[in-house]
């Protein structure tokens, strides 16, 4: 009867010891297959995942839009007044694209207040209110003001995008987020600012060609051993300048990093982002840059 009593409580201790390991494999299991591959999401938008291994293994994950096919339609998170000193409530990526009925969604400024310090103890949750760092317009609505050093990327109302490096979009802009680094100006790298500290890291950033007919928006997921180890600015400068884009900005990355499509009625996360080191669980984050298209 011991022995049979001493069997059980091994087992359960076995299991609750084992219980992480099992759930980080099923989470392991939701990511994105560690393949290439290709295709049209909408019309005017297509979609690449590439895979690496060296210098480190990283995915990135690459969004091109034709913005001159009818239907594509930028939009970004809505705010309050600028009274309000540009505050908006957190929510996922996946959440802003429902909520909104879009048909492809990233995150995008840095925002405070922010901390992550444990799976139960981060700030900020759904619903939380939060300020956006540069500047951020939806439907021409300005609730954010522009802040030297943070550049912006700016959407006409002819649906035609631009990165202005001084933070300030043109007046009449329809839609606009900002980001910290800028990659590539009138297509020539930018010279890092803190060069020594660029490490491997999840990254988010868009890039515009010459006439600001093509937008692209990139995504790499790190902090993920022999999966996707994340990417140095420099070396997404690189993909950048292979791609020939006219100008680069980086917005906001680490676990903020989130790519979202719509497949029939419910989104789906096409990257793998990790969020208080939970894997494939989404950061809410103050805003967003989303895109309408037909379907």
């Amino acid at each position: 009867m011991l022995k049979r009593v001493g069997r059980q409580w091994q087992l359960i201790v076995a299991t609750v010891l084992l219980l992480p390991l099992i759930l980080y494999a099923q989470l392991c299991f939701q990511r994105p297959p560690y393949t290439p591959t290709q295709q049209t999401l909408f019309p005017g938008i297509s979609y690449q995942r590439s895979v690496y291994s060296s210098p480190r293994p990283y995915i990135l994950h690459l969004i091109t839009l034709d913005l001159t096919t009818p239907g594509i339609q930028a939009f970004t998170t809505p705010g309050q007044s600028a009274e309000n000193r540009g505050e908006t409530t957190a929510r996922t990526t996946s959440e802003f694209l429902q909520e909104f009925n879009l048909q492809l969604a990233i995150n995008a400024n840095y925002f405070y207040p922010f901390r992550e310090k444990a799976p139960w103890d981060f700030y900020p949750r759904r619903g939380d209110r939060v300020n956006l760092v540069g500047q951020a317009i939806s439907n021409g609505n300005a609730f954010a003001s522009a802040q030297a050093d943070w550049p912006a990327l700016c959407i006409s109302p002819a649906n035609r995008a631009q990165i202005s490096a001084t933070g300030e979009c043109p007046v009449g802009t329809a839609q606009a987020v900002a980001g910290r680094d800028l990659l590539i100006l009138n297509n020539n790298p930018v010279a890092l600012s803190e060069p020594e500290s660029d490490q491997p890291y999840s990254r988010t950033a868009v890039a515009v060609n010459e006439t600001g007919e093509t937008l692209w928006l990139a995504i790499v997921d790190g902090k993920q051993p022999l999966y996707s180890e994340g990417i140095t600015l420099a070396e997404l400068t690189e993909v950048f300048k292979q791609l020939g884009v006219d100008t680069a900005l980086s917005l906001d990355g680490g676990g903020s990093s989130t790519l979202v499509v719509k497949t029939g009625s419910k989104p789906t996360v096409l990257n793998a982002p990790t969020h208080t080191k939970i894997l494939m669980r989404e950061r809410p984050v103050a805003n967003h840059l989303g895109f309408y298209a037909q379907k």
